[in-house]
């Protein structure tokens, strides 16, 4: 069991703000990368409490027609930065792309910087209930840090400082802001149905009826979802906390059972795809280098 913790040992030897990079790619790629996806599943679902979010993205209809592409863009892109860096070539290359996808509608600052926050938090949280082991500081500070690197260079403004100011931030904004609208509710919806429908029959019926456990109360409520029965919630429990215990006991085998390509609606992926073609069509970046053409750095262990 000592092995397990090893790299614990390592980051805690690691300066978060200066190693913000090399923590924060070793923690979601080794330490966590289960958990991490789960944590950004509910970071996703909700941004779509807050109402002028909710109703852009059921304006464009992504999610009601693209909800799969949309997740994949999401999830590829920060992928490319997270394990490339964001200096790098790839790193650079996906940043464009988010922006290219952003700048043609008006969303405020202040909901960009609460997206960015729960790409923070929700991994951390998730994390610190359910996976094998609780966040260690210097995993929880380069978070904040890599992020808030990565909202510099999405031109986000009035960044916070620091952790706890950010997480305050963030709290705020969701009990400022969330409210049941019809658009929460229809893209609340679909993220529900994108989630359970990863998973074959009869089990998407299950994991359908444990999604709502993934959301507090207030959450729920801003998008009218129910809360969970008393069984669906002991399922879930069980469920997340053997999960956890194979973890712990048996990761190279979890790794094995658990390990698939993330994206769904690319048909070269994880080999040969350009980070140009990552996202909506008038993103598509037709000026690209030729390193744009390549490998998928790794794969997301997914349940």
């Amino acid at each position: 069991m000592r092995n397990r913790y090893a790299t614990v040992e390592y980051l805690l030897s690691l300066d978060p703000k200066a190693d913000h990079e090399e923590i924060h790619r070793t923690s979601c790629d080794r330490e966590f990368p289960w958990d991490y996806g789960r944590g950004l599943e509910v970071a996703v679902w909700r941004t779509c409490c807050i109402p002028s979010i909710a109703e852009l993205l059921d304006g464009t209809g992504e999610f009601a027609r693209r909800a799969q592409k949309r997740y994949d863009d999401t999830r590829i892109l920060l992928g490319e930065i997270a394990r490339n860096g964001y200096g790098s070539e790839r790193g650079r290359q996906a940043l464009r792309q988010i922006n290219l996808a952003h700048r043609r509608y008006s969303i405020s600052n202040d909901d960009m910087l609460y997206v960015l926050s729960t790409f923070v938090f929700e991994p951390i949280r998730w994390i610190d209930r359910w996976a094998w082991r609780r966040t260690v500081e210097p995993e929880r500070l380069s978070a904040f840090y890599f992020y808030r690197e990565v909202g510099a260079r999405m031109n986000i403004r009035d960044l916070p400082e620091e952790y706890t100011e950010f997480e305050r931030f963030n709290v705020e904004y969701e009990r400022a802001h969330f409210r049941l609208t019809p658009s929460s509710v229809r893209v609340g919806a679909a993220v529900m149905k994108l989630y359970s429908s990863w998973y074959p029959r009869p089990l998407a019926g299950l994991v359908a009826a444990t999604l709502p456990c993934r959301l507090d109360a207030t959450a729920r409520q801003a998008l009218g979802i129910p809360r969970a029965s008393v069984p669906a919630r002991a399922l879930n429990r069980a469920g997340l906390h053997v999960h956890a215990w194979a973890e712990r006991a048996a990761p190279g085998l979890m790794a094995r059972l658990m390990t698939r390509p993330t994206a769904r609606t690319y048909p070269g992926y994880p080999r040969g795809y350009r980070i140009g073609e990552i996202g909506p069509e008038h993103a598509r970046d037709t000026h690209q280098g030729p390193l744009a053409l390549g490998h998928a750095p790794a794969e997301n262990r997914e349940s």
